[in-house]
Order: C-alpha cells, then structure tokens, then sequence
C-alpha cells in the first residue's frame, strides 16, 4: 500500500501545496481541520479523505486518530500546521483569548504529536513535521501570544526528535521566516515565499535518509531579514 500523508490544521496555502505535491507523487492524502467545507475543492482535486477535528481538543484528536488509524492505516508522515493568535499589547490582551489560542497552537501540536507517535512507535517508523514561524525564534512587539505558542511547539519539537529518533521516528521543525503567497497578495517577484516551494523542502526532509536526518529547517525569501 502506497504511502500515508496527514495534513492537521488544513487550508488554501501550505497545507494545499502539500496536498498536491503528496498525491502527485502517490501518496495517500488525509486532511484534517475544524471547518472541512473549505477543503472539498482540494479534497476532490487530490483524493483526500477528510475528516472534521478541532486540534485543541483530546477527545477530538483521538476521534481523529482512531477513525484514521481504522480506515486509511499508520500514517507515514504527520504534518502539525494549525495555529492561532491574538494580536496586541500585553496589557491589553484577552486572557481567554490567549488561553485557546496557545491551547491550539502548542497544546494541540501535542495532542497530535503524541497519537502520531504512538502509531508509528509501534511501527518503527514515520516522520512527524511541526510549521513554525518567525515567532517560532523572534517576539516581535504585540506579538506575545503568538510567540508562547509557536516557542512552545518548537520545544516540543526539539524535545520529541531527540527522543524518537533512536526509535526510528523523525521528527522535524520548520521555521517559516516570512510570508507565504497565497490568493489574497499580490506576489512581487519572489518576495514571498511560494508555499510549493516550502512543500517541496517538507516532502524532501520526509525523505531523509535516517543517516542524515534534519531536525530543522529555517525557509525565508531572499528579502528577508534575519
């Protein structure tokens, strides 16, 4: 049977990108987010079974996992891209607001994280991929909330891949230094960053070979500062 790509958190961007990508080269395609009416077109184009989850919740993601796992098999790679923010100054900051955004950003990471591994542990191998951000290394003024989750789920990373890896686990954290093109802008030249261009690199570190795997990988456009 051929390959296994799980996609949490899917949308228009990234997640299409590597939709596509993954079906293109035969991989089987499952795509998992709160609202699933907005990837019917993408599901259609590729193949994709999809599945409802709102990743911040436990009972949510084992409903997910355990329909995946009954249905489709052990996924050869998960892909954890969902996140939230809340902007503005600290002091003026919603706690609640903070506290879902950080439980889907850096909780849900967890969640995710853990059911994936617990498959392919079993197994012995897959690899798990965190989508980072500037915030992942960089907090930027107004910018806290984000920061705490994307932090968060870059040390759950780090953590995870030293941990997994001798049990034949690869997991992987991808810093997106900059903006990524999408319908909604007006791309100038390559001042954005071409989301099948970044799903290129996530289906490449996927491919690793374990003597030479990568933990991390930081994609800006040649504009970016850093």
């Amino acid at each position: 049977m051929s390959e296994l790509a799980m996609i949490v958190g899917a949308g228009p961007g990234l997640s299409a990108s590597l939709a596509r990508l993954c079906a293109s080269e035969g991989i089987r395609v499952v795509l998992a987010a709160r609202d699933t009416a907005k990837l019917s077109a993408l599901a259609e184009e590729t193949g994709a079974s999809v599945y409802a989850c709102d990743a911040s919740r436990r009972e949510a993601v084992d409903t997910l996992f355990d329909a995946v796992l009954d249905a489709e098999g052990v996924p050869d790679l998960v892909v954890f891209n969902a996140s939230a923010r809340v902007r503005g100054a600290v002091a003026d900051l919603d706690p609640e607001a903070v506290e879902r955004a950080i439980g889907l950003s850096a909780y849900g990471g967890f969640l995710v994280a853990r059911r994936a591994a617990m498959a392919m542990c079993e197994r012995g191998s897959g690899s798990i991929q965190f989508t980072g951000a500037s915030a992942s290394v960089k907090g930027y003024p107004e910018s806290g909330c984000f920061a705490m989750g994307k932090f968060a789920l870059r040390g759950l990373a780090q953590s995870m891949a030293r941990e997994l890896a001798p049990k034949g686990i690869h997991v992987a954290h991808f810093v997106i230094d900059g903006g990524i093109e999408s319908a909604v802008r007006i791309p100038d030249h390559d001042e954005w960053l071409d989301p099948d261009a970044i799903a290129r690199t996530y289906l490449h570190v996927h491919r690793q070979h374990r003597s030479a795997w990568t933990w991390e990988v930081e994609l800006r456009p040649w504009v970016e500062h850093f």
